[in-house]
């Protein structure tokens, strides 16, 4: 299968003519959130703070680790995925508030994410877990960190990255589920038996 290399910011259009099982290369604006750092957004969207996150972003689900360097640089050591689902909850509020084109994580999201990514026109990329180092070695500068009162995992990382991937579509804009997919076909099998 060809290598497709897409550059941030997403347009809407590049992102519905992904298909499931597409392998996608990503450069140039990730953002990491976490846990609380969607909680955060929300609660910005809610008071009409500034959010430092660009609409039509693409968000990474990691808590990276970095090592300060000279300067206000810093060393990211590993930028390994965290486990999507635990988003769930606040993930289709951020897609609607920021017109998330891609979120990259590891384990996909449940359907009301896949009805908002649907809705607002947002895929889910899957990144190997474990492979940490490997990701890493993908972002080229870390452009700002913002809200590190939240601690350096939970803290928003803007980085600028270049080839970062591999990364399968595993949820589309339309909302189809790969994750989904093998789960049935798993059960079919099992059936089978």
């Amino acid at each position: 299968m060809p290598k497709k290399t897409l550059h941030t910011p997403l347009e809407k259009a590049e992102i519905t003519n992904l298909n499931l099982g597409d392998i996608v290369y990503l450069s140039g604006d990730v953002y990491t959130a976490r846990d609380q750092a969607h909680k955060r957004i929300l609660d910005y969207a809610d008071t009409g703070k500034k959010i430092p996150i660009k609409t039509g972003a693409v968000i990474y689900h990691c808590g990276p680790l970095v090592r300060p360097q000279e300067e206000d640089n810093w060393e990211i050591l590993a930028a390994g995925p965290t486990t999507s689902a635990r988003m769930n909850d606040a993930t289709p509020a951020v897609i609607k508030q920021l017109r998330i084109r891609a979120i990259i994580g590891k384990g996909g999201m449940n359907a009301q994410t896949r009805t908002a990514m649907r809705d607002y026109g947002c895929v889910y990329l899957a990144i190997t877990g474990g492979a940490a180092v490997l990701a890493a070695a993908g972002i080229k500068a870390v452009e700002a960190v913002y809200w590190e009162d939240l601690g350096m995992a939970e803290a928003v990382w803007h980085f600028i990255v270049e080839d970062f991937g591999p990364l399968v579509v595993s949820i589309d804009a339309n909302g189809n589920s790969l994750y989904e997919r093998i789960n049935e076909a798993a059960k079919r099998n099992v059936q089978a038996l």
